[in-house]
């Protein structure tokens, strides 16, 4: 496993949709695991595969509960909403009050290509809609209702 370099803010790789992912291989499983040890040594508790420099639909998430990989996510279903600070890993020190859904449900595939449907909620369903939007070349400040200091 390696440590990779964190894009931030003004990286044109960030504002690019990602590609799916085709091949389950053990390169994509090199840059999970890269992935995983880059956002443990930075502090955060998600990932996305742009954030490396990566175009590909690939994200880790870790909010306390353990790993969780997605390939190829896609938001199925949102419930409700929560209202509450976020800040990202490729821009730092800025974070800001932004509107989520309460729960979340994604459709995804793991490091093998294995399908699979998932719920998380809270800070879960917050980490999975923040990371789905990476690949799609959205900013969390896009949804910036209000800049705050970290909670």
């Amino acid at each position: 496993m390696a440590i990779r370099e964190i894009r931030v803010e003004g990286d044109e790789i960030l504002t690019k949709r990602c590609k799916e992912v085709k091949v389950f291989n053990e390169k994509l499983h090199t840059l999970l695991d890269d992935m995983y040890e880059t956002m443990q040594k930075a502090g955060g508790v998600g990932l996305a595969a742009p954030q490396v420099g990566i175009l590909k639909r690939a994200v880790i998430i870790d909010v306390g509960e353990g790993l969780v990989e997605l390939i190829n996510p896609e938001i199925i279903s949102q419930k409700g909403t929560q209202n509450g600070s976020e800040g990202c890993l490729s821009v730092p020190g800025v974070y800001g009050m932004v509107e989520r859904p309460e729960t979340v449900t994604v459709r995804a595939q793991d490091r093998n290509g294995r399908r699979f449907k998932m719920t998380g909620q809270g800070l879960m369903a917050r980490a999975m809609c923040h990371e789905v939007e990476h690949l799609e070349g959205i900013l969390f400040r896009e949804h910036v209702t209000e800049y705050c200091e970290k909670e």
